[in-house]
């Protein structure tokens, strides 16, 4: 299988399976600390666009966690912006990736 780079996000995303636990999101944002940060990388650095400005705050973020696909990223680029990760429950999470 080829890596085609001109395959659009949703239909990478739909190559790897998730079972979300909506009960316990294992991605947080404290929103202070976003706030004071102001630097808004978790906007641009997430290759699952995970984070997304908030519909009627535009000084906030929101998480899609059932996008995560547990690489780091966030947590490596942008600790100042207040990413709370941590494992998903057992069971949970990435569980194939296909390709």
């Amino acid at each position: 299988m080829s890596n085609d780079e001109s395959m659009p996000l949703t239909d990478k995303l739909y190559r790897t399976r998730y079972e979300p636990d909506a009960a316990h999101p294992h991605v947080r944002v404290d929103a202070e600390a976003y706030r004071r940060a102001g630097t808004k990388k978790l906007l641009k650095i997430c290759p699952a666009e995970v984070y997304k400005p908030a519909p009627n705050d535009p000084e906030a973020v929101q998480t899609s966690h059932e996008n995560c696909l547990e690489c780091g990223t966030c947590r490596q680029a942008a600790p100042e912006e207040g990413v709370e990760w941590t494992m998903p429950d057992g069971g949970k999470g990435v569980k194939y990736r296909y390709g």
